[in-house]
């Protein structure tokens, strides 16, 4: 490995590990605004997509890049997957606990490779079926756990809102095309409906807008999640994609960590060994991915030699 390439390694481990730890406040900092759905929903998606905006423009004005906000009908497809995958998030992490949440998200990968496979023809690989295997059961221990507990409706909105997101994720690799500033504008999507919601609820005269401390949802609309997204989204540019996979896993294992931490909410037994059979079989995938695309790499140098 030369020296240059060394140091964008370096570089892009830094912005992943920053991405992945901005992105595992993202629930805490939500849940300490105490405030109910539609608000939260309204005030964090229009904080992050004025943020997006100001970054766009200031790019623009600034930058060598001429970045598109929304790329064509395929920007306009996965727009609305990341915009309803917001609400069923937020919905998740109002009606189930934070573990389940992370937990169930993490199914992301999983349901990409699918689809991938299902609109893509890209069949996947014995050990990612295996992975598939391990990560449902996981999925289903914790699901099962919100069946007995009764937040199932938190579950099914969480494993929605990782559908969603492997779906946006397959159309930006079928047309191939830069969607970077696609899941920060589509938070315009989650605003509106937000908006609309506690506005009714205002004019019908039982609630209106209400959250307890705003500054925390704006901190995390505004500033870590714009970050988050912008860290993780560059991260690809130095490292493979199950490098970068493995520092999506800091929110996975974080999140819950620092939810026990500042609510003292500690998660079920299976939510516990579901979320552990998650994490082990990502973390196992992304080993042998890398260890495949290291191989890989030896092969292509000792030909060129």
């Amino acid at each position: 490995m030369t020296s240059l390439s060394m140091d964008n390694h370096k570089k892009g481990l830094v912005l992943t590990t920053i991405g992945g730890l901005a992105l595992s406040f993202d629930v805490p900092l939500v849940r300490l605004g105490h405030g109910e759905l539609w608000s939260t929903l309204a005030l964090r998606s229009v904080t992050t997509f004025a943020a997006a905006i100001v970054l766009w423009l200031l790019l623009r004005r600034f930058g060598s890049a001429r970045p598109v906000l929304v790329p064509g009908r395929a920007g306009l497809a996965a727009g609305l997957c990341y915009g309803i995958s917001t609400i069923a998030f937020l919905g998740a992490v109002f009606n189930t606990a934070t573990a389940n949440v992370v937990f169930i998200v993490a199914f992301t990968p999983m349901f990409a490779a699918l689809l991938g496979w299902l609109f893509l023809k890209e069949r996947p690989s014995p050990s990612t079926l295996l992975t598939m295997l391990a990560m449902l059961a996981g999925v289903g221990l914790i699901v099962s756990g919100g069946l007995a507990g009764g937040h199932l409706l938190g579950d099914i909105l969480a494993a929605t809102a990782s559908l969603l997101l492997a779906l946006a994720i397959t159309i930006g690799r079928a047309a191939r095309i830069d969607m970077g500033f696609v899941p920060l504008v589509a938070t315009v999507i989650p605003a509106l409906i937000g908006l609309s919601f506690a506005g009714a609820s205002f004019w019908a005269g039982t609630g209106g807008f209400s959250v307890a401390d705003p500054f925390w949802v704006m901190l995390d609309g505004a500033v870590i999640m714009p970050l988050a997204f912008w860290c993780l989204a560059t991260g690809p540019k130095y490292l493979s994609g199950p490098e970068v996979g493995m520092f999506y896993l800091l929110e996975t294992i974080l999140a819950p960590i620092w939810v026990w931490l500042i609510f003292s909410e500690i998660p079920s037994s299976r939510t516990l060994l579901g979320g552990a059979i998650l994490v082990l079989a990502l973390i196992g995938y992304s080993l042998r991915q890398m260890r495949r695309m290291e191989r890989l790499r030896a092969e292509a140098a000792s030909l060129t030699i």
